[in-house]
């Protein structure tokens, strides 16, 4: 029996199919989920969400949130989740390079801080694009 897994974001849905096995960056570290998982709610950090289904892998990414395993469903609540190939490889580039400059350049903690979420976000990014590339 496969999973049920279903990717919420405060705009959309991103994704809602049956998959053989969900990977999820876990605040702790990435978490596997197979069907007849044990319940779990977990908090998530940002990464790369692996979905494999019939032998292939799509790729995601996420940033943050929250996944819910119940029976054979899972569940994930994010702030933002991106498939491969909607991400724009050039775009995560550009945004890479201005938050190394806004890091080199903060002048508070409250910018450091700001400028390592940025980089955090463009490099998980970059990771899913060029994961993709790879594949194709």
């Amino acid at each position: 029996m496969p999973l049920r897994l279903e990717i919420l974001t405060p705009e959309r849905q991103v994704y809602d199919d049956e998959v053989d096995m969900v990977i999820a960056p876990g605040s702790e570290g990435y978490l596997g989920i197979l069907p007849h998982h044990a319940p779990l709610l977990t908090t998530l950090g940002p990464g790369e969400f692996r979905v494999k289904r019939g032998g292939a892998e799509e790729v995601l990414a996420v940033f943050g949130g929250f996944m819910d395993v119940r029976g054979d469903r899972v569940t994930v609540l994010t702030d933002a989740a991106e498939p491969a190939d909607e991400i724009d490889e050039a775009r995560a580039q550009a945004a890479r390079d201005a938050a190394q400059q806004q890091l080199a350049t903060a002048s508070s903690p409250a910018e450091e801080a700001r400028a390592r979420v940025s980089l955090e976000r463009s490099l998980v990014r970059l990771r899913v694009s060029q994961r993709r590339r790879r594949r194709v």
